[in-house]
């Protein structure tokens, strides 16, 4: 008996051995991407790859993947294969009241219809709705949209209705927003926003007071006052290691103190507050990015930590146009392809701490897009209608979000018309 009982036992661990790992290696794949160039630098890897995609998340990247066990497979050979992207700077609670400005207002975007045409799986809303209006905003947008929309919550209640209820110091009310955060909606509000404001710190401190109850980080929209405000007071007195200047390469000098002065140097205090952990962030839009800024600081070493869009209808329309574009102009200022993909998806992920986002990892949610790095003579402009040429484009050709492909431009995984087929 006991013999029989061992040599069942031993059965048993054989079949664990040797049939566990076949199952895994027989493992369905729904999409696999062949041939091309992945740029994943959460994990460090740059070059080409195959990349396995099974319910919805990364199965596998490795050198060669067989293809027998693959539902689909797309040839990717001569693209980029990058995490989807993450627009840090976004405004898409959209709505129709007519009086409103971003806060459910016709200036904001539905998220769908301006993400995945650029690659981008995640944005993130920048302070369009307050701790008053944001579970309007979750019900319209959020819930709805297949693009993973997070958000950074105003400081006012009642977000960016407009200008003038931006300046309500009695409803910046650091405990509503952070409760918004801590009790109600943690996994989708990933910080606070202060932005707009005609006044002195009063705003920024508010948010400050907030960021520290939720342990969130703080996006700083610092302009519109006369005289401009000191950025450098801003950087080494208000804020905290891990805020984030938005505008960074805005030029208006008369409300908005400039990172580069009229010599065309980077101010000093500009690198001691890199150093110090402020985050600078493009947040582009449709007044707030000049190349007289941007290519100075570019040639002196000062490079954006994160690039995004401020994506709304003023915006789209003008220089800015879309992610991908915005990229493509960091491309013609000398910035390398993996450098404007770190700071479009590792980066902007570990500002907001969402680390499992903006990355290739086996187990993670198959956020994917495939770029063509197009060549030849291409035109781009500045908010002030200042053209600067460039000898690349980036164009994004496919998206996948959790695992569903959700933009395919050139049909790049669709199956052939074959004029011998029925109709």
């Amino acid at each position: 008996m006991k013999y029989y009982l061992r040599k069942r036992l031993l059965n048993i661990f054989l079949l664990v051995i040797l049939i566990v790992p076949l199952s895994i290696r027989a493992q369905k794949i729904d999409i696999l991407l062949r041939g091309g160039h992945v740029i994943d630098p959460r994990n460090n890897i740059d070059g080409k790859m195959d990349v396995a995609i099974t319910n919805g998340k990364i199965a596998q990247v490795a050198s060669s993947i067989p293809a027998a066990n693959a539902t689909r497979v797309v040839d990717v050979t001569g693209l980029f294969v990058t995490p989807g992207l993450i627009d840090m700077h976004a405004h898409v609670f959209y709505g129709t009241d007519p009086d409103s400005y971003l806060a459910n207002g016709m200036t904001g975007l539905p998220p769908d219809g301006f993400t995945f045409r650029s690659g981008v799986t995640t944005v993130v809303d920048a302070g369009s709705s307050g701790w008053r209006n944001f579970r309007q905003f979750k019900k319209q947008t959020i819930d709805k949209a297949q693009t993973r929309v997070l958000a950074l919550l105003n400081i006012a209640g009642t977000g960016m209705y407009s200008r003038y209820e931006e300046q309500d110091t009695m409803d910046m009310n650091p405990e509503m927003a952070a409760n918004m955060i801590i009790k109600l909606f943690p996994e989708i509000i990933v910080g606070i926003k202060a932005a707009h404001y005609w006044g002195g710190f009063t705003q920024v401190d508010r948010a400050v007071t907030a960021g520290n109850l939720a342990k969130v980080p703080v996006m700083v929209d610092f302009g519109e006052h006369h005289p401009p405000n000191s950025i450098e007071e801003l950087f080494m007195k208000h804020l905290r290691p891990g805020d984030i200047f938005t505008h960074t390469y805005s030029y208006g000098p008369k409300d908005r103190e400039t990172v580069v002065d009229e010599n065309g140097k980077v101010k000093p205090f500009i690198f001691e507050a890199r150093k110090r952990g402020i985050i600078f962030d493009v947040g582009h839009g449709g007044g707030a990015f000049s190349w007289r800024q941007a290519i100075p600081s570019m040639q002196q070493g000062f490079t954006p930590d994160v690039i995004s869009t401020d994506l709304h209808t003023q915006s789209m329309n003008a220089g800015m146009k879309d992610l991908s574009n915005v990229i493509s102009k960091f491309l013609a200022m000398g910035m390398s392809l993996r450098d404007a993909i770190t700071r479009t998806t590792v980066n902007p992920a570990n500002v907001i701490n969402r680390k499992e986002l903006g990355t290739l990892s086996v187990g993670s949610d198959a956020d994917v897009a495939v770029f063509s790095l197009q060549k030849g003579d291409f035109g781009y402009i500045d908010v002030r209608n200042v053209q600067f040429r460039g000898k690349e484009k980036l164009v994004a050709e496919l998206t996948i979000r959790n695992g569903k492909i959700v933009w395919d431009l050139n049909g790049t995984a669709a199956k052939p018309y074959d004029t011998k087929a029925s109709n």
